[in-house]
């Protein structure tokens, strides 16, 4: 792997006033669920004046953190929802019951589609919406962890054609490495 990056080289300076930071641990339960532990984070490099007063720099403007735990099928069976760090103390963090409504949802089965439906505008917090959008590729990989991405089975992998380089079409990837799944023999 390279640390080397492909982005073109500054050519004004520059200074960092914001960092936005997204984490999501996977876990493996000992009641054979899995679980993710997702959280949000926005700090200012600079002191930021916000409606409700002036917010330090260092000092999170955003803390909010969703946990699920999810089964063999990725249906969702727990969901929790937490606010530390909001804009405005005493109501922001007054929506996390919301979203208990992510119970019974499958991660990988229009989940993205039903987020909005329940928690679009003022029925959530933009900012634990926009974490959850995260949700079900975190689920996947946590998930795959201990299955081998091209096991011979009778089902296509469910990650080919999720991206170019798994275009079953087009890709050298899935010739060398699934080439039961490899449609396009001319290549």
């Amino acid at each position: 792997m390279s640390e080397q990056t492909n982005l073109p080289k500054q050519s004004v300076t520059r200074r960092r006033i914001h960092r936005r930071t997204i984490t999501i641990d996977g876990f493996e339960r000992s009641d054979g669920l899995w679980e993710l532990e997702a959280t949000l984070t926005d700090v200012k490099d600079v002191d930021y004046p916000i409606s409700s007063g002036m917010r330090p720099a260092g000092t999170p403007v955003h803390e909010m953190t969703v946990r699920i735990a999810f089964d063999n099928t990725f249906t969702i069976r727990e969901a929790h929802a937490e606010s530390r760090w909001v804009p405005f103390f005493g109501v922001c963090e007054t929506i996390t019951y919301a979203y208990q409504q992510l119970v019974g949802l499958n991660l990988l089965k229009g989940f993205r589609l039903a987020v909005n439906d329940r928690f679009r505008g003022v029925r959530g917090c933009t900012h634990i919406t926009e974490l959850l959008y995260a949700l079900p590729t975190a689920a996947v990989q946590t998930f795959a962890t201990f299955r081998r991405d091209n096991e011979e089975s009778d089902e296509k992998p469910f990650h080919l054609d999720q991206c170019h380089a798994l275009d079953t079409d087009s890709s050298p990837v899935v010739a060398q490495y699934y080439p039961k799944w490899f449609r396009n023999k001319a290549v």
